[in-house]
Order: C-alpha cells, then structure tokens, then sequence
C-alpha cells in the first residue's frame, strides 16, 4: 500500500480527490487493526483510536466545505498518522519471536514512513514559507505538488541530493540534516540491532543444548 500511495497514486494522480481519498481510508482501516492489536495486550492504547477517528473528522470536513482553515489539524494529524505507523511496526519488528522476513519487510516500511513523514513536514513549511526552498528555474508556475516534497524527502533520506531543490530557510535545512542523519544512522543501528536478536537467540539456544 506504501509503494502503490507513493510510486503510483502521488506521481501520476496528484489531482483525484477520490483516489487520495480511498487512499487516506485505507490508511485508517490499517491504523484502526494495528490499534486493534496492540489494545489485546494493552488496553490503555485504545486511546489512540482517537488518532485514525480524527483523521476522518478532518478530511470529511475539508472535502465537504473545502475549508483550508484546518490545514494546521490536518498537518497534526497527518504527524500523529505517520509516527503511529512507525511506533506500531517497530514494536512487531522488536518483539519476541525468531527473526523473520516480515520483521524486515516491516523494518523497510518504517524507513519509508519516515521519508513520508518529513515530506509532510516540508510540504507544510511551504505553504507558509514559500521562500524556504529554491526549485528549478523550470518549475511550473503553480505550487509543487505533494510528489515534489515526497521525492526531496528520499532523496535527502538516502543521502542522494541531486541538488535540484535546496532548502534555503534555517528550519528546513536544520530538517534536512536531522533527515540525513536517521538516513545514515538508521539502517545501521536496525541491521546492528536484528542481527544482536539473531546472535542472541542462537546463543540462548547452544547454552540449553550444552
């Protein structure tokens, strides 16, 4: 769902309102199961169903009244959204049991969510500092589509840096620098941190054998 929504629907169909829509409910119903799952064993997260409900709330209202006043809860939203899916798939990634292809899987998804994440961030400062960032002289005239901070954000969070767009404000340049470091940083400590699980589970394993 994460590569359809960002190689896909993002690039090619910035402009249907209906395709982003089945997108952002698909993207509840997982929030909602994920929830789900984690309030079976602690029903104190039950609380955090009331992220996925205002994500609902929110978007019901700005597609039916077109009202841009909620920009600002729609972007706290989108943040809550993208760092419950990371905080969700990281607990299934570390918990118990033998190290499997999902735990992977799940660890690829988290370094995708984070580049989601920050293009948000960036498509946020945007609309309220044009300024903060040079594109190309070839740029159409009209405001950057959400594809354009998507593709700065994995190009900053793989440390490619084309060079094209170029965060010329403090905030996002601070931004980008923390983005290129989780980059950097980040599939190091995981690989370090799944392979310590897998020495560790062999280890426990010879001791009870011996």
């Amino acid at each position: 769902m994460l590569c359809v929504g960002n190689f896909v629907v993002f690039p090619f169909f910035p402009k249907q309102t209906l395709i982003s829509f089945i997108v952002r409910i698909t993207w509840v119903a997982l929030l909602f199961g994920g929830i789900s799952n984690l309030a079976g064993k602690n029903p104190r997260m039950r609380i955090l169903y009331v992220i996925p409900v205002s994500l609902v709330v929110i978007n019901i209202i700005r597609y039916i009244s077109g009202n841009h006043i909620l920009t600002v809860a729609d972007f706290i939203t989108d943040v809550a959204v993208y760092s419950l899916l990371m905080g969700m798939v990281l607990v299934k990634v570390f918990e118990e049991g033998p190290i499997t292809s999902h735990r992977v899987v799940g660890a690829i998804v988290v370094f995708m969510l984070i580049g989601n994440l920050w293009a948000v961030i960036f498509q946020f400062i945007y609309g309220y500092t044009p300024d903060a960032f040079q594109f190309p002289a070839t740029t159409p005239e009209h405001s950057p589509d959400p594809a354009t901070f998507l593709y700065f954000s994995y190009t900053t969070l793989t440390t490619t840096g084309y060079g094209e767009i170029a965060p010329i404000h403090a905030l996002p340049r601070t931004l980008a620098n923390i983005e290129q470091l989780i980059g950097v940083l980040y599939p190091a400590i995981l690989i370090g941190r799944l392979v310590s699980l897998v020495v560790g589970k062999r280890d426990a394993s010879a001791g009870k054998k011996q």
